[in-house]
């Protein structure tokens, strides 16, 4: 009642700032139809007609527009002389001539920089001079309470005479000020400062009597400071935004001065909500920034200092005061006001050589980003999204917990996004805080318990039913996405950026928000009302995107518009098929989903269709790092191939080859390569994982796998890279192209690390089996020792040298280890452990194999032109030289040191004089002489 009271008093002031603001718009129109009769009476042959049309045009625009002040009749002399003195050389001499504006003088020219005396003489002096009004009357009144020369009544009144007395005289100059002055030192206006100093007298004086001489209690005491601050802020308009800064601070202070035995939100937070709209219909009418947006400011301190310090505290009130500051803000100011167009380049300053350069243009996101007024929205999204999860949070105590005061805030700010193209902070902001705020609801208190165990009771008890969680996430869910389909299909051919955020804010919070509901209060086994509710959503983003596409298919923001719905649609499907399904037919049906997508191509040519199947593959390989059995250990069966292991890879991998190949002429090549690369690694995958189960007895963990094991892996890899050589010659692709060499170089890398070192049987001592050459030295050296050399063979001249090099080496140095390890078998058994030492014997056998390998891979490398396989023949014959000399000339006795060097001697004879055939028979071929010419 009292508020309304003080509202009524600001309306009243309003009323008359209007009525005087029309009669000052009159006058000007009159003015101005003189001087166009004047200009149509000076100008000669009719021109004057012209001129005086342009005169009457450029003078009543401005009118019009409420832009213009009051009209300078004439000038003192005093003004003339402080204009010549700073500066300002165009003074009219004579007084009552007033100069007709041409299109030639309408833009303003650059104001020269304000010298240092113009500074401390009308800008500073003003401004210290009402700071020392204010405080003569406080000092006044301090005399007077020391000296016992007044009684407080008497010292209260004269106090409260003098603060109207300065309003008075502030008004008073301002009728009387002349307009240049107001024009130039708009900060430093003598009528506004003295104005200010009135009500900070008044204001001192309320307070006084209240809070010092008890002679009015709190609530006179509280009417009489809202009137003061509220009568402020309405003399601001007359004034300026400073004055208005003041009255608002003054009424931001007034509560905290005015204490209460019971405080009452609701007349709080009403308070605070009449001050704000008074502000903001001012800051309106006078188009200020800095007030609403301290007022923004004020309204959150003052509900974050409630909500700290009440316990329990009541959410309402701070939540209409939330809200009242959202509709503020959405139908007031700044409204509906639109973003301005940004031109391709705009004037700067001129240069010391008196050129312009041009301003860089501002892109769309950064006008989307940067709207009018931006520091109103962003002040009150940031306030009310704090608020909104300080509400829900457990670490303050509320009366019951406030969902449905969370919800409608959130809810404000969401549709203030989508309403205003100017607010794009607030629908930021509403999605963040929607998102956290449902998480929140069920998970901040354990979170918190978990990181500290010491909050664990110190934490308060929140009873949230489940169902209550869940229906606060369904129900925002679908306002998000409403708010996200109305602000696309209206927004989208004139704000297209806006468009296409609200696109990606309604594809990402009702799935985000879904799905943290179905994580945190869901049955995984079956759940009926998130699965229905993610289903029914994803369809309408499905249906939503067809219409854009059907309304507007060839704009850019279209297509990235509809492409986010799909993605959202895409998301919600998978939240669905989690809730109604389980294990092995969860991860079947989101490879049906993937494929789907992949065949509706077919029907809809959206570019983002493709991508949503190998998301699905993506999703699928989330599921097996998080199980990679399926359907869990305890129900995974031991039988090897056939379990459920093979639908579980086998099936998505076949899926998502046939759409890959289903696609294999779609235009992107990008998400083609995309595919491809998945499908392949599924088949791997599948192949990889079958064998660890069969060769770990049915088990799927984390142990050391074995030399078989691993020897699987390699001949896998080394086939996959054949493979894919092979496809890429048939169907050119980037994937098959690096995919080949890819599995060449990490099965290369495998061999390096396990087979000669890490899995060796001679360092771990694996047993090698009963049966000779049919053995673990089989499968572990030999066969990818050939499956190398063949690899290399087939991609000489479809892949680089170094490649096929690194392939031949790599099966020269497997069949190396081979023959070295069945030697070291046929001499010790099937325990080839280190351990066991060397017999002579032994010793001899390997400077045999050594060279004769040797003399077998120079033969390979002459009759294939190989010469990576030559050099690794030579690389061998050397260690079987260094073997001879160093280990046989000191371990070998007898007949068989003797036999070691002779034969070493013949066959690097027998290699000496092969090189030399070879050497000399192509010298020979390129030093023969050139046949004689046939004579005639």
């Amino acid at each position: 009642m009292f508020e309304l009271i003080a509202f009524g008093a600001f309306i009243l002031a309003l009323a008359a700032y209007l009525g005087g603001r029309r009669t000052a718009e009159r006058m000007e129109r009159e003015l101005a139809a003189l001087r166009a009769e004047v200009a149509q009476l000076k100008a000669p042959n009719g021109e004057g007609a012209q001129s005086a049309a342009t005169a009457d045009e450029l003078a009543v625009a401005p009118v019009e527009a409420g832009m213009v002040e009051e009209p300078v009749i004439s000038m003192s002399e005093s003004a003339r002389e402080g204009a010549r003195i700073f500066g300002d050389e165009t003074a009219p001499e004579e007084a009552g001539r007033a100069e007709i504006p041409t299109p030639e003088t309408v833009p303003v020219a650059a104001r020269p920089n304000e010298s240092l005396e113009s500074k401390l003489g009308a800008r500073w002096a003003v401004w210290v001079g009402g700071i020392a009004l204010a405080l003569g009357g406080v000092f006044m009144v301090k005399y007077s309470i020391d000296a016992g020369l007044l009684s407080p009544a008497v010292r209260l009144t004269l106090a409260a005479l003098f603060g109207l007395l300065l309003a008075a005289a502030g008004d008073l100059v301002r009728r009387r000020a002349v307009p240049v002055i107001a024009n130039e030192f708009q900060n430093a206006m003598i009528p506004g400062i003295l104005t200010a100093a009135g009500a900070v007298t008044l204001f001192g004086v309320a307070y006084a009597a209240h809070g010092i001489y008890g002679y009015i209690g709190t609530t006179t005491a509280f009417l009489l400071l809202a009137a003061i601050s509220l009568a402020t802020v309405g003399l601001s308009l007359l004034h300026g935004q400073g004055l208005a800064g003041l009255g608002l601070l003054a009424s931001l202070v007034t509560p905290a001065l005015v204490s209460s035995n019971e405080p009452r939100p609701w007349v709080l937070f009403g308070f605070l909500s009449v001050v704000w709209l008074a502000t903001l219909l001012a800051s309106r009418l006078r188009r200020w920034t800095v007030v609403p947006t301290l007022g923004n400011v004020g309204i959150g301190l003052w509900g974050l200092a409630y909500v700290a310090a009440a316990a329990p505290f009541e959410a309402t009130p701070v939540a209409f005061s939330l809200l009242v500051m959202i509709a503020g803000i959405g139908l007031i100011w700044p409204g509906a006001i639109e973003p301005e167009p940004v031109a391709e380049a705009s004037e700067a300053p001129e240069t010391s050589e008196g050129t312009t350069r041009p301003k860089a243009a501002a892109g769309p996101w950064e006008r989307l980003f940067i709207p009018p007024h931006a520091a109103i929205s962003i002040s009150a999204a940031i306030v009310a999204t704090v608020l909104a999860l300080l509400f829900i949070s457990p670490a303050v105590f509320a009366a019951r917990y406030p969902v449905t005061e969370f919800a409608a805030v959130i809810a404000g700010l969401a549709i203030l996004g989508a309403l205003r193209p100017t607010a794009v902070y607030p629908a930021l902001l509403s999605a963040l805080g929607a998102v956290a705020g449902v998480w929140s609801l069920t998970a901040l208190s354990g979170v918190l318990a978990y990181l500290d165990p010491s909050l664990a009771d110190a934490l308060p008890a929140i009873v949230l039913p489940g169902w209550t969680a869940m229906v606060t996430a369904m129900l925002l869910a679908a306002l998000f996405a409403v708010l996200g389909g109305f602000a696309v299909s209206r927004r989208l051919a004139t704000h297209p950026h806006y468009a296409v955020l609200w696109a990606g804010i309604a594809a990402v919070v009702p799935a985000a928000v879904t799905g943290t509901s179905f994580l945190m209060t869901g049955n995984y086994a079956f759940d009926l009302p998130h699965g229905l509710f993610s289903l029914v959503a994803g369809v309408a983003l499905i249906v939503l995107a067809d219409w854009l596409h059907r309304r507007d298919s060839k704009a850019e923001a279209t297509d990235v518009a509809a492409a986010l719905l799909v993605a959202g649609s895409f998301a919600l499907f998978i939240i669905a098929l989690h809730a109604w399904t389980d294990g092995l037919v969860t991860t079947l049906a989101i490879a049906l989903l993937g494929t789907a997508y992949a065949v509706a191509t077919r029907i809809r040519t959206w570019p983002v269709l493709p991508w949503m199947t190998g998301a699905a593959a993506v999703v699928v390989l989330a599921r097996i790092a998080w199980e990679p059995t399926i359907v869990g250990a305890d129900n995974l069966g031991t039988t090897p191939v056939f379990n459920a292991l093979l639908p579980g890879y086998g099936f998505p991998a076949a899926l998502l080859a046939a759409s890959a190949y289903f696609l294999r002429s779609w235009p992107d090549a990008r998400v083609r390569n995309l595919l491809q690369a998945l499908a392949s690694l599924f088949v791997l995958l599948t192949l990889a994982i079958l064998v660890r189960h069969a060769m770990n007895g049915g088990v799927l963990d984390s142990s050391v796998p074995t030399l078989g094991e691993q020897s699987i892996y390699t001949l896998l890899a080394i086939g996959a890279s054949a493979i894919f050589m092979t496809l890429n010659t048939k169907s050119p692709s980037p994937v098959f192209l690096y995919g080949s060499m890819g599995l060449g170089v990490l099965s290369m890398l495998s061999v390096l690390s396990a087979h000669l070192f890490g899995l060796n049987p001679y360092f771990r001592g694996e047993l090698l089996g009963r049966i000779p050459f049919f053995d673990l030295l089989l499968i572990g050296y030999l066969l990818p020792g050939l499956g190398y050399a063949g690899l290399a063979a087939y991609a000489r001249g479809k892949r680089p040298l170094p490649y096929v090099m690194a392939l031949a080496v790599s099966g020269a140095v497997l069949a190396f280890s081979w023959a070295s390890l069945t030697v070291r078998r046929a001499w010790q058994g099937q325990n080839i452990a280190d351990w066991k030492g060397f017999l002579q014997g032994e010793t001899y056998t390997y400077s045999v194999v050594w060279l004769l390998l040797g003399v077998l891979l120079l033969v390979l490398g002459s009759r294939f032109q190989a010469k990576s396989i030559r050099i690794a023949s030579a690389a061998l014959v050397f260690i079987a030289v260094l073997k001879v000399f160093l280990i046989d000339m000191s371990n070998l006795e007898g007949f068989l040191r003797a036999l070691s060097f002779i034969g070493l001697g013949g066959v690097l004879i027998g290699i000496g004089l092969f090189y030399q055939k070879i050497l000399s028979g192509t010298g020979a071929a390129v030093t023969a002489p050139a046949a004689p010419a046939e004579q005639p």
